[in-house]
């Protein structure tokens, strides 16, 4: 009997819950002078990067950082088609690394309210080790899916044995559609973007890792 040639894919996927929060804040102003918002703004920052310095010391932030003050102006115009005098913007983003959701719940509820202040997204993540070690777990099982269907394939033509001849990404071994781009193994943060509020609650969803793969055997 001769042998015959099958090629399949196979696909895992799990759901872990983030280990990691990456808070994004900024802080903004605008006026008529340029040196009163960098003033307003500065007067905003510091005691957030003091609190930060704190929590960072303490044990109960992984880690923070601040960018540089953006500064810049603009002339905008009325409706009468009049250009205005320059307003003078400025603003600067400080990020927050957590790995206790309760201790960035407790952050975030305590500078909420503060005027010039904006809370932007929370990246939620999984530690390099965990991601590492689930990445492999999944490629795994998406081989293993992969080897199942080549099974059930080749008994359904009679055939007893396969024997693996490639195994590759989706994509990789040529036979996927140039307009079908693969699914590659991957791990998506979920985001949350809040406004300013008294209080402030968070449930992240899980982040979804998963992994596909293409193989091709031959039957007997």
């Amino acid at each position: 009997m001769s042998e015959v040639t099958i090629t399949v894919h196979g696909e895992s996927e799990t759901r872990v819950a983030p280990e990691i929060a990456i808070a994004h804040v900024t802080v903004a102003a605008d006026g008529p002078a340029r040196g009163l918002v960098v003033e307003r703004i500065a007067a905003v920052a510091e005691p957030i990067r003091a609190d930060l310095t704190a929590r960072k010391a303490s044990g109960t932030i992984d880690d923070w950082s601040s960018q540089r003050v953006s500064v810049w102006a603009d002339r905008p115009w009325n409706t009468d088609g009049r250009q205005l005098d320059p307003v003078h913007h400025a603003s600067v983003e400080l990020t927050a690394t957590f790995t206790d959701v309760l201790a960035l719940s407790d952050w975030l509820n305590g500078i909420a309210s503060t005027d010039g202040l904006r809370i932007g997204n929370v990246e939620w993540l999984l530690t390099p080790e965990t991601r590492a070690a689930i990445e492999r777990r999944v490629a795994t099982q998406a081989v293993a899916v992969a080897v199942e269907r080549a099974t059930a394939y080749a008994h359904a033509l009679g055939r007893e044995t396969i024997e693996p001849v490639q195994l590759a990404d989706i994509g990789l071994l040529g036979d996927t559609r140039p307009e079908a781009p693969a699914p590659r193994m991957f791990a998506r943060s979920a985001a949350v973007t809040m406004d300013a509020a008294p209080a402030v609650d968070f449930q992240p969803d899980d982040i979804v890792v998963t992994a596909a793969v293409e193989a091709r055997f031959t039957a007997r």
